[in-house]
């Protein structure tokens, strides 16, 4: 088969499902894995597509932004894995603060035998953490319904009356050279803020947001330890070089 008709049958297949595997690809095509895997590359590099892990995906928008049952859907033992481990290590003592999030939530259920203070503009948090014993503060301002975070400039001033030993954020794009980023500006400010104010930040992410830049900017990539999990270790090394990076053992 000619690499334009492989090609012309990748992106039939694409924007048919918006998301296919390899394998599937590889049967469709009669090809091999690697000249389907170099096919994806050459795409990618033309902007027709995204390489995920295990296939391909229509290429995102920078202001795209999966709403909260989307993203709770997607990798969620690896989000479990992420908050487990995220959770051991807040101590006694600490006050942190918790980014709205679908990763981050998973947080919960490992903090609430500690003796802590949280700070949160996540709405999805509060169920869990009224009805706990720690004492909790939301950030006040402007529900944004999507991803169930306080944004605006009451939360902006809000949060700017704490200081955290650690935060724990969600983060949809983490690049070597464009840092940390996320589609809505206003989110990305109070990101930002909950970095500076803090004494250790970290970024909680799946595999899939490495490599991605979105629309905002939160933070330069060395201004954050990375907690990942299922990342392959070549990216793990380039990363490693620029910032703090914890990949999580199931």
């Amino acid at each position: 088969m000619l690499t334009a008709e492989r090609h012309q049958i990748i992106l039939e297949l694409l924007a048919d499902s918006g998301v296919v595997d390899l394998q599937k690809l590889v049967h469709n095509t009669g090809s091999s894995e690697s000249t389907i895997r170099r096919d994806l590359a050459y795409l990618e590099q033309r902007g027709l597509l995204k390489r995920i892990h295990g296939g391909a995906t229509v290429p995102y928008s920078k202001i795209d932004e999966p709403n909260l049952l989307d993203k709770s859907s997607k990798n969620s033992q690896a989000k479990k894995d992420i908050g487990k481990w995220a959770a051991s290590l807040v101590r006694d003592g600490d006050c942190i603060y918790l980014d709205a999030g679908s990763t981050v939530s998973e947080m919960l259920p490992y903090l609430l035998p500690k003796k802590i203070v949280i700070v949160t503009n996540g709405l999805m948090h509060i169920d869990t953490l009224v009805n706990s014993d720690i004492p909790s503060y939301l950030l006040g301002g402007r529900m944004k319904s999507n991803t169930n975070a306080m944004v605006g400039a009451s939360a902006i001033q809000n949060i700017k009356q704490y200081r955290f030993d650690k935060c724990f954020l969600g983060m949809n794009g983490i690049d070597i050279k464009n840092g940390f980023t996320t589609p809505d500006p206003e989110e990305a400010q109070i990101k930002q803020l909950a970095i500076e104010l803090s004494e250790k930040a970290y970024v909680l992410a799946d595999h899939s947001k490495f490599n991605e830049t979105y629309f905002a900017k939160v933070a330069d990539i060395e201004q954050a330890t990375v907690i990942t999990i299922g990342l392959d270790a070549q990216i793990a090394k380039s990363y490693g070089q620029k910032t703090g990076i914890e990949v999580v053992t199931p």
